[in-house]
């Protein structure tokens, strides 16, 4: 009767842990495949990663924009002409008035000294006409000067304001168009990298997800195996009774360090384990990937045990 007992509870454990088993295996796929996926996103978002730009390359130059207007400044003064109209009229007047006077010495049979008096007045009446019009082209001929020298200022002027709109636009132009480039580029970089970050993260999160629900399979197979061993235990003696090997696998356990090394130079660690089902504080004992295979025991939870019987080093609590 007891066996019968025993058979419907092993049964029901390990139903137990099939459908735990089951649940956690499902978890783990659909973290796997969701981590898979968002690793799949980081590294196609690093390998879209925008090149690097020179952004003072192909700007836009506006300084055409400017217009020279130095060939619209003339000079004034430039086409001055001398008048001598009024000069003229003088010295017709006074040749008039020397011809009367004449006219009168000869009527009046004046002599040859005040004829010759008369010719002097007229001479330096001439003069004097002279040197007027000589004072008018000294005049003008400053004038044109002053002009000409006014016309030049006024052109290096112009010359000079058309030369600093056109860098100033050339600058302007230019600067507008690199930092434009370079705003384009500085958020097209923080948006790829906030992607890349997110992608990580999400990576990190599923990963540790999938190792969680790795960690309920192994567990719901070690519930299993201990619910089985109790039922066993109150059934029979011996042998089947005997406590599973503790589980030695390095993905199980967390705080590793170093603490020494056996006789035989095997590495002895302290540990604890990931899932409290394993045991509760920290632990001796060594890792299954460093230790010869005829003493690791394949489970097909994926995780191994160790039969601390081939090796001379103890697992105990510590």
């Amino acid at each position: 009767m007891a066996v019968v007992t025993a058979a419907v509870g092993a049964a029901m454990v390990i139903g137990a842990g099939a459908i735990a088993d089951g649940k956690a295996q499902k978890a783990a796929g659909r973290a796997r495949d969701q981590k898979n996926d968002a690793k799949f996103q980081m590294e196609a978002a690093r390998r879209d990663r925008q090149d690097i730009i020179n952004p003072y390359a192909g700007i836009t130059d506006l300084s055409g924009l400017a217009s020279d207007l130095s060939s619209q400044i003339t000079n004034p003064f430039n086409s001055l002409q001398v008048s001598t109209a009024a000069a003229e009229m003088q010295a017709e007047e006074a040749d008039i008035a020397l011809a009367n006077a004449l006219d009168t010495l000869e009527m009046t049979g004046a002599s040859a000294g005040g004829a010759t008096a008369l010719a002097m007045a007229a001479l330096k009446s001439k003069k004097g006409v002279a040197a007027d019009i000589q004072q008018q082209e000294a005049k003008n001929a400053e004038l044109r000067a002053h002009g000409e020298r006014a016309a030049q200022d006024a052109q290096v002027a112009a010359t000079t304001r058309y030369q600093d709109v056109t860098i100033a636009a050339g600058a302007r132009a230019e600067d507008a168009a690199a930092q434009g480039q370079i705003f384009e580029f500085q958020a097209q970089e923080a948006r790829t990298n906030a992607d890349i970050n997110m992608y990580q993260a999400m990576y990190q999160g599923f990963a540790q997800q999938q190792n969680q629900a790795e960690i309920a399979s192994s567990a719901a197979w070690g519930s299993v195996a201990s619910g089985l061993g109790s039922i066993v235990g109150g059934v029979v003696s011996g042998p089947l009774a005997a406590p599973k090997p503790p589980p030695s696998d390095r993905k199980l356990k967390k705080n590793i360090k170093l603490i020494g090394k056996s006789p035989s130079g095997l590495k002895i660690y302290a540990f604890e384990f990931i899932n409290k089902i394993f045991g509760e504080g920290r632990f001796q004992g060594v890792m299954s990937d460093e230790i010869p295979e005829e003493a690791v025991i394949k489970y097909q939870d994926g995780y191994d045990r160790v039969d601390y019987s081939k090796l001379d080093v103890e697992f105990k609590r510590i």
